[in-house]
């Protein structure tokens, strides 16, 4: 019988708990809230306590959280936001909504993260905000990052769609910024059954300002006040999400256990596996190696029923729909060079361990090794 291992398969840890949403789904219809109601306030209070971090303001997905984050804090037209090109598109897309520039620098070769040593040459005195992407898992450099944006008196705000759980020395990752922005897109560390967002910070002005903005900037009588939007974290995806954060460090326990795994076998392999530098514990939203002939290995695990993706195929600047609305820090050649190269192999909490073997074999066979 063939084989078909998916390279993420987020349906598996949903039916773990099936019969656990099934009762909470039932609460909800009693409960009569549906918009805004104690599911998405019990759910914000548990994340910011999970993270550590003041307060939450649930959103209706990830792109809408950073852009009203960034919204916060007045970013608009006429203003510099620095950030990577290798990223989800959503990232860029955000900024460009609010009227402002993406000026894209180069990422760190070992970690695919925003490299700080470039930060100098992209700030201009338009620039307003820092936007450190978390990718994978892992986590940019915010020691550095923080530290050159309180010299010049810039916000920093963490994209934090794929660094659920992940932390910076004792810190969570969306406690280190003056706000954060996550995704909770079924395929994330904590996902729900549809789309879901939510900003944080450990300011209650900015907390209040969010509220607002969420929906259409209304005040406590519904007058808007300012432009708002309407992003409101559903009731039902909150009901999901709170169910299943009790699960997250376990589950990110587990994606430890297979990426350690993946490390040691594909160790001596021609390929490039992830860095985790220190002080970060990497939670490895996806295992992504650095292979020459990334296409020609892809098709090769495909042919044995083996699922990868390529995140991201295309950097940032190089997608037609955005190179005219972003400014570029030099030519980005670590960014060129990684989008041909990376390949993510299967990875979520219930990949088993002969689905494992599987793939490491494959590899391995691959290679002649």
């Amino acid at each position: 019988m063939p084989i078909h291992i998916p390279q993420n398969d987020p349906q598996r840890s949903l039916r773990a708990i099936k019969q656990k949403l099934g009762s909470t789904f039932e609460e909800l219809i009693e409960s009569g809230q549906y918009i805004l109601g104690s599911q998405t306030t019990a759910f914000e209070h548990a994340w910011s306590s999970y993270l550590g971090v003041e307060g939450c303001v649930g959103v209706a997905n990830g792109t809408d959280a950073l852009y009203l984050a960034l919204r916060a804090v007045e970013i608009g037209p006429g203003d510099e936001v620095i950030t990577v090109s290798h990223t989800a598109i959503a990232t860029i897309s955000a900024i460009v909504r609010t009227g402002a520039t993406p000026v894209l620098v180069d990422i760190d070769p070992q970690t695919y993260t925003l490299d700080p040593a470039h930060l100098a040459g992209a700030w201009s005195e338009r620039t307003r905000a820092i936007v450190p992407v978390h990718l994978y898992g892992g986590m940019a450099d915010m020691d550095s990052i923080t530290a050159f944006a309180e010299e010049r008196g810039l916000v920093v705000i963490e994209d934090c769609a794929q660094s659920h759980g992940s932390t910076w020395g004792q810190a969570r990752a969306g406690s280190l910024g003056l706000l954060a922005a996550f995704s909770f897109y079924p395929t994330k560390n904590l996902g729900a059954v549809g789309d879901a967002g939510a900003v944080v910070t450990n300011q209650p002005d900015l907390l209040d300002r969010l509220r607002s903005l969420r929906q259409y900037g209304w005040d406590g009588n519904r007058v808007s006040q300012m432009a708002g939007d309407n992003s409101r974290l559903d009731e039902l995806q909150a009901a999901i999400l709170r169910a299943r954060l009790p699960q997250l460090d376990l589950e990110n326990d587990r994606r430890r256990q297979l990426a350690a795994r993946y490390d040691e076998d594909l160790a001596n392999l021609p390929l490039r596996i992830p860095t985790a530098l220190p002080p970060v514990t990497h939670t490895y939203h996806q295992y992504v190696i650095y292979v020459d002939e990334r296409d020609v290995l892809m098709r090769s695990l495909a042919e044995r029923g083996i699922g990868t993706q390529v995140h991201y195929r295309q950097a940032a600047h190089q997608q037609p729909g955005y190179t005219n609305l972003v400014r570029c820090v030099g030519h980005l050649p670590v960014t060129e060079q990684v989008v041909s190269r990376i390949l993510s192999l299967p990875m979520f909490p219930a990949l088993l361990d002969l689905e494992q073997d599987a793939v490491i074999q494959t590899i391995t066979t691959y290679f002649g090794a």
